[in-house]
């Protein structure tokens, strides 16, 4: 198993960095439309791509909290379906999976 400890920190780092992410599109959406038609309509489909990061972003927070408790409860690296090991490489690449690969994949 990696280090916890540095991957505890890079995961903090990633939930810092997100956190602004989702603020600065929060910004962003709270901005006022244009008054002419056409560039309204650029702005609300801008909007509509906001909207799908921030969500995208959020439901990675989620997935680092989860990390986070799993590393508070002994229990980062174990699969939460199988109960088996999650690869070394695996969590090198997604520091917050929470299913070996074999699992993940059968979702």
């Amino acid at each position: 198993m990696a280090d916890i400890s540095g991957l505890r920190k890079e995961l903090e780092n990633m939930l810092v960095e997100l956190g602004a992410k989702v603020d600065e599109i929060e910004g962003d959406l709270r901005a006022s439309h244009s008054a002419d038609w056409s560039e309204r309509a650029t702005e609300i489909e801008d909007d509509e791509m906001l909207e799908s990061l921030e969500e995208s972003s959020i439901h990675e927070i989620e997935a680092i909290r989860s990390a986070l408790r799993r590393m508070d409860a002994a229990t980062y690296g174990t699969c939460t379906s199988c109960g088996e090991a999650i690869a070394p490489k695996r969590l090198e690449a997604l520091p917050y999976a929470e299913k070996c690969i074999k699992c993940a994949e059968a979702d």
